[in-house]
């Protein structure tokens, strides 16, 4: 796996963020008087980023609120979660393990996320996982995000990757579309947070677990 960058989305891949979010949400909902929202009925929405999570959730209550309101939503959302955005997300089973494997293999490791750049390297650096990545792209490290594949390629970019040379790890539409967009195989996680059954998105490889990831990351690579 030598000379090959290996990227990953983050909330839904590598972590389980979800908690951690939903009770940021239901913090921002309280100060519109919008009572708390279960996990699973936001957790498709969890891929789009904070603001569309406040949108479902309204959109659930059946309430409409001014751009500038959501806005002040969106930032008492951050607040809480800047706070409080490892009290209980945890890295999924297997993740800490391939990441150790796959540095001592020489590959480079990069993260593709909608989350802000500066959570992104907070909840990873609680977690013990920062070190070992080379480049992290946030919503709002480059001047575009998912699904444009800009967002992508440059995120190999500063993980001083190869495009040509690269496989995608994600757990959504929207990373699966970014992926094909930019001409970059992709494998997906079958336990992110998906509105659509992934079989329907036909990314190059769905695995249940990361045991089954460096089986399709030696079979993609040598496509490359």
């Amino acid at each position: 796996m030598h000379n090959l960058t290996l990227v990953f989305d983050l909330d839904g891949t590598l972590v389980d963020t979800a908690p951690d979010l939903v009770n940021a949400l239901n913090h921002a909902l309280e100060s519109v008087d919008v009572a708390p929202v279960a996990l699973e009925s936001v957790r498709a929405s969890i891929s789009g980023g904070a603001r569309a999570m406040i949108e479902k959730a309204l959109a659930m209550a059946q309430m409409e609120l001014a751009p500038a309101r959501i806005d002040e939503l969106l930032e008492i959302f951050l607040e809480h979660y800047a706070v409080n955005i490892a009290t209980v997300s945890r890295p999924y089973p297997g993740v800490v393990a391939l990441l150790e494997r796959l540095s001592e293999l020489g590959t480079r490791l990069a993260i593709c996320t909608n989350k802000r750049e500066d959570l992104t390297r907070r909840l990873l650096r609680e977690l013990g996982l920062l070190d070992h990545f080379h480049g992290v792209a946030g919503r709002d490290t480059l001047p575009v995000a998912k699904p444009d594949p800009g967002h992508l390629i440059g995120a190999i970019i500063l993980a001083d990757g190869n495009p040509n040379r690269a496989i995608m790890v994600g757990d959504s539409e929207v990373d699966i579309a970014t992926a094909k967009t930019a001409g970059i195989p992709v494998v997906a996680v079958s336990f992110g947070y998906s509105e659509r059954p992934l079989s329907e998105l036909a990314p190059d490889a769905i695995i249940d677990g990361f045991g089954e990831l460096p089986g399709h990351i030696r079979r993609l690579a040598s496509r490359l």
